[in-house]
């Protein structure tokens, strides 16, 4: 049997999560517990902003130049400390709906500059792309981000991944991580939950983003680290406890 066609159990540990008030979650493990294959290849996501990369000074900075040129006020703490949605979604919370588009084409213009250059890799995430790495699976970068700027980003910070698919937010999510057979997908947001469960796959959270274990828990996460430096010991135990069945069989 082609192990793509195979449902795969997944160990206890990221069926029940753990909430921050000592509550255990149980969640149903369903399809979402096995990883989902392309050439036979495990496929891992990732969200990008407060996953992997620290972005908030470069997106404060370019609010904060936006904010300047447009002469339109933008409260930038608040924007960089609730981080998730779609650009043109904060933009709407301060411009007219008519000025939205044209304000986040200008915003993308200037993040080029003052954006990237304020990028900082997260713990752990170095070695969360290599521990995928170090089984032969394949890393994607699924992101609401602009994907020209997404590419720039990783570039600056010296992470290397397979794929970069920007643009997609929640369930668009989703459909990309379907698409290219992802089995597992990382964010720090309830939209990442969101795409991860929409693509059948382990959703598995960090709390590196505005959200908290509780907030994650209740939008679907199946597991929630504290960062990704947790990440290689979860994905280790995952990975053997999926295979285990299946090698033995083989």
């Amino acid at each position: 049997m082609n192990p793509r066609d195979r449902p795969l159990a997944r160990p206890a540990t990221s069926g029940v999560a753990q909430r921050a008030n000592g509550r255990r979650d149980e969640r149903p493990k369903g399809r979402a517990a096995g990883s989902r294959y392309v050439g036979d290849v495990l496929t891992v996501g990732f969200d990008l902003d407060m996953t992997l990369i620290d972005s908030r000074p470069g997106i404060e900075a370019t609010f904060t130049a936006l904010s300047r040129q447009t002469g339109v006020y933008i409260d930038t703490e608040l924007v960089v400390n609730r981080l998730g949605p779609t650009l043109e979604t904060e933009l709407a919370e301060w411009y007219p709906a008519e000025d939205v588009v044209p304000t986040a084409d200008r915003y993308r213009e200037l993040y080029v500059e003052l954006g990237v250059s304020g990028t900082t890799l997260l713990p752990g995430a170095q070695d969360a792309v290599a521990a995928v790495r170090e089984v032969g699976g394949r890393t994607l970068v699924v992101t609401a981000k602009y994907e020209p700027n997404a590419v720039l980003c990783l570039a600056h910070v010296g992470l290397e991944v397979d794929h970069v698919f920007g643009w997609l937010h929640g369930t668009a999510k989703g459909a990309k991580l379907a698409e290219h057979g992802a089995g597992v997908y990382v964010g720090d947001t309830p939209p990442d939950m969101t795409g991860a469960l929409a693509a059948d796959a382990v959703a598995v959270a960090v709390t590196t983003g505005p959200h908290d274990a509780d907030e994650l828990l209740d939008a679907g996460a199946h597991v929630v680290l504290g960062s990704l430096v947790e990440f290689r010991p979860w994905f280790r135990e995952w990975f053997r406890e999926c295979f285990r069945d299946w090698a033995s069989s083989h």
